[in-house]
């Protein structure tokens, strides 16, 4: 088996999120610490600048624990060692989604706006209501594809030592070989962080670890370990 090899694997959403709190065990409240201030360093600069670089940091900290090494919240910025190409995978990531998603919201907006327009004008009232019933989740689906043919990029930069644009295409060719399983994933996950968020965002604080865990947990299914060989 090849490195950015990948298996096609049943995801279980729940099932994965409880296997992530038994991962951090004990350390919970270090891994709950690690993915908040991570985060809100990811959050400083523009362009995502740091984004990578936490990212990559908050995966190595799962990594090592299911290794059964020894997570500190120094091995966060241990992600900064792939700075470079965590930063050229980030705007990679950027360039693509504003060339998929910009055209498609601006195209919707354009149908509305017809629709309603045809409405005044003595068409039914029906269609901007249709539109929006029918369109508003349509670019929420097509959001979460995007996103989520991504969700490896950080992890094999700082797993498999993967360059930017290697790691871009594994994980799109892995999410798309296990889509609908990552695609229930992440809306089941994207409900449970709306719930979070509706607890005044703090419910976010604590949900953002276990996410982060199921993850990692995926990850490692989908890109097994590789034998060193002799």
């Amino acid at each position: 088996m090849s490195v950015g090899s990948y298996q096609k694997v049943s995801v279980a959403p729940m099932a994965l999120l409880k296997q992530s709190l038994a991962l951090m065990g004990d350390q919970y409240w270090l891994f709950l610490g690690i993915t908040f201030v991570g985060m809100l360093i990811a959050s400083l600069a523009p362009m995502g600048i740091l984004y990578g670089p936490m990212m990559c940091g908050i995966y190595l900290c799962y990594f090592m624990r299911m290794g059964g090494k020894q997570v500190t919240f120094e091995t966060l910025f241990k992600g900064f060692d792939v700075f470079l190409e965590s930063l050229i995978a980030t705007l990679i990531v950027i360039a693509i989604s504003i060339v998929v998603m910009v055209p498609m919201v601006l195209l919707f907006f354009l149908c509305l706006a017809g629709g309603a327009i045809a409405a005044d004008e003595g068409g039914s009232p029906a269609i901007p209501i249709l539109l929006l019933l029918v369109g508003v989740p349509f670019v929420m689906a097509v959001s979460l594809i995007v996103s989520g043919l991504f969700v490896f990029v950080y992890p094999l930069i700082i797993d498999k030592n993967m360059k930017a644009v290697q790691a871009v295409r594994a994980s799109c060719q892995a999410v798309m070989g296990n889509l609908m399983g990552i695609f229930w994933l992440l809306v089941v996950y994207s409900i449970f962080a709306v719930l979070a968020a509706l607890a005044c965002g703090i419910g976010t604080i604590f949900f953002t670890p276990v996410m982060f865990g199921a993850l990692a947990l995926l990850y490692r299914q989908i890109f097994p370990v590789v034998p060193r060989t002799a």
